[in-house]
């Protein structure tokens, strides 16, 4: 990691302090905000669909494509928002998520609800409970094509996972319990087993799970009986996979990546994590405040829409020995270039400059 004025472990106790002094103000979630963002985002992604299915200009309906990638990735980032928010500040909001996207993209918000919470755990995060953490920075090269590229995959998995097992599972106990444990979440931690659900949490799953369901039998079902063109079937699985392949790239630079398994300080948690603040293209490929990964452990109550701002106020009045400086990089591609070096120098007998970090961002 970027070298700094504190020992390892040790907290930055002025930056969280000013952190939470300084955003005191910035907590409430603006309702107007998430309903338009989200939902017009969500309905641009539905209709450059439509538009790229119905296209018969090759040009036209690959820039369809990509721009309903784009704006469907942005709704379904609001699952990250959906884990963190005080639901009875935006009443009917994770309800009309699931309904209008999470069922439609075959990604309901069980799949992240709960999950996510252990990733933000002091005791968990980068240990090998953390569902959300590998240490890829010591792995070998190839893995980290292979991570990417595995998204591909995703409409796949999904339409299997909702479409043919989910409901065997129903009357199939051991199946059940092993979908439970290794396929309902969105995780990068092969060796997670994710507990049974329990209570308001169960309810909720199973409301989601069974209209999950609901699409993706109907999408198999239609596309096997020659009901839905091949072409929208093969449309809808390419923004699919478009999506994934864009969050997992996203992934792979929302930390560094760089702890072997110890518990780390919060304050280290925040150094292993990443800011990169340039709003173009930042907010094309990490939307919804997801550029802001490394403000996001520091102060995971925050809405998005109140990231930047914060972010500005911190890095304008801490100090440059501050911690808080040392998580902000250039670009995407700097941090692609520091974790693929991290990959090729594995080993703490061959560090990685810190080139990258403590930059004027």
């Amino acid at each position: 990691m970027p070298p700094h004025p504190l020992h390892p472990g040790a907290e930055d106790n002025d930056m969280l302090r000013q952190a939470a002094l300084l955003t005191r103000d910035l907590h409430g979630p603006n309702p107007l905000i998430y309903w338009i963002d989200c939902f017009g985002s969500a309905a641009i992604g539905y209709a450059a669909l439509l538009g790229a299915i119905a296209s018969g200009n090759a040009a036209l309906t690959v820039a369809l494509v990509l721009l309903s990638i784009s704006a469907l990735y942005r709704a379904v980032l609001f699952i990250h928002e959906i884990t963190h928010l005080d639901h009875r500040l935006l009443p009917g909001f994770r309800t009309a998520w699931n309904v209008g996207v999470g069922a439609t993209v075959l990604l309901p918000s069980f799949l992240y609800e709960g999950i996510h919470a252990v990733h933000h755990s002091r005791v968990h995060y980068g240990t090998e409970r953390d569902p959300e953490y590998l240490p890829l920075a010591h792995m070998r090269p190839w893995t980290l094509p292979l991570f990417t590229l595995a998204a591909v995959l995703m409409p796949a998995l999904l339409l299997l996972r909702f479409g043919i097992l989910g409901p065997l599972s129903w009357v199939i106990p051991p199946l059940r319990r092993l979908l439970v444990e290794r396929f309902s979440s969105l995780e990068v931690n092969p060796a997670y087993r994710r507990p049974a659900p329990e209570g308001a949490f169960a309810r909720r799953w199973v409301a989601q799970e069974a209209a999950a369901s609901v699409v993706a039998i109907a999408i198999l079902a239609t596309a096997a009986l020659g009901i839905m063109p091949l072409r929208a079937f093969a449309l809808y699985c390419v923004v699919v996979a478009g999506v994934a392949l864009l969050n997992q790239t996203r992934t792979l630079v929302a930390h560094l990546w760089e702890n072997d398994g110890g518990q780390l300080s919060l304050t280290d948690q925040y150094r292993d994590s990443t800011n990169v603040p340039p709003a173009f293209p930042g907010a094309l490929w990490a939307p919804v405040g997801l550029r802001f990964h490394a403000l996001h452990h520091l102060l995971p109550r925050l809405p998005y829409h109140a990231l930047p701002e914060a972010h500005r106020r911190l890095k304008a009045t801490l100090p440059a020995p501050s911690a808080y400086h040392e998580a902000n990089y250039r670009s995407l591609t700097v941090l692609l270039v520091r974790l693929g070096r991290a990959t090729v120098h594995r080993g703490k007998d061959h560090p990685v400059p810190p080139e990258g970090s403590q930059h004027p961002c």
